[in-house]
């Protein structure tokens, strides 16, 4: 398994980062701006995620995610384990924003993240398309922390 930052033509990554983030031009408010990250297993390309400094020691994972034939097999905890590892030394907190899924949001609480605060009505105001996920219609962006 190798992890790499990628520098240049970040937008070639879109299709996975759209598993992640359902809308393009949300994914576009962050990742020039981000660290994009991408994990490689056997040659072939799994994971991928977004890290933006927020400023004042908070960085924020901005999009997680594994391609379709590779999750459940620990690649996307082994991203998040690799970011919250780089992150120490270099800030104080590390948040992450989902949807309020019965998948995601124990995902993060398994390595160690709490809820920190919601915001009401962010994907129903700021997404074009109604998103679902384990058949629930995500409403609220749920915020979850994990102390660096």
């Amino acid at each position: 398994m190798e992890i790499r930052q990628i520098l240049e033509n970040k937008r070639d990554f879109l299709p996975l980062l759209l598993l992640g983030d359902e809308q393009e031009d949300m994914i576009r408010l962050y990742l020039d701006r981000g660290t994009l990250l991408a994990l490689y297993d056997g040659g072939r390309l799994r994971t991928v995620a977004v890290v933006t400094d927020e400023s004042g020691g908070v960085f924020e994972l901005k999009n997680l995610a594994t391609e379709l034939r590779s999750q459940g097999r620990g690649y996307g905890r082994a991203m998040v384990e690799e970011i919250i590892r780089s992150c120490r030394g270099h800030g104080t907190r590390l948040l992450v924003g989902t949807g309020d899924s019965p998948l995601t949001v124990p995902f993060y609480e398994r390595l160690g993240f709490r809820e920190s605060h919601r915001v009401q009505n962010f994907f129903t105001e700021h997404y074009d398309h109604p998103i679902y996920e384990a058949g629930r219609q995500l409403v609220d962006m749920v915020y979850l922390a994990i102390e660096l």
